[in-house]
């Protein structure tokens, strides 16, 4: 899924504004003035279409994620761990070091 300004498109095709998507486990709806897209692997995305973004996850992944959502363990001790496993000293390390290129 890729959202950029008023449009969003999933694999290459486009979702027309405030028609709701559902193909594959993967939905996209318009709630409001944001973009929602929910995967059946129960994560859900929410979009203001400027600045803010709310990720959430189903309790039964609890534990058992890890990027820059976390880990969803509720230990802020393992919140910034990196790529490579180590737990980055600065919110700016972490992002680096997920940075994608």
């Amino acid at each position: 899924v890729v959202a950029e300004g008023q449009n969003v498109s999933v694999n290459g095709a486009a979702v027309p504004e405030g028609r709701p998507y559902l193909h594959k486990g993967l939905g996209v709806t318009w709630p409001g003035e944001w973009v929602a897209v929910a995967s059946s692997l129960g994560v859900r995305v929410a979009w203001d279409r400027h600045l803010a973004v709310t990720v959430t996850a189903e309790p039964e992944l609890r534990g058992g994620t890890w990027g820059l959502c976390g880990t969803y363990t509720d230990d802020p001790a393992d919140d910034f761990v990196g790529p490579d496993g180590d737990i980055a000293a600065f919110a700016a390390a972490f992002g680096s070091a997920w940075q994608v290129l």
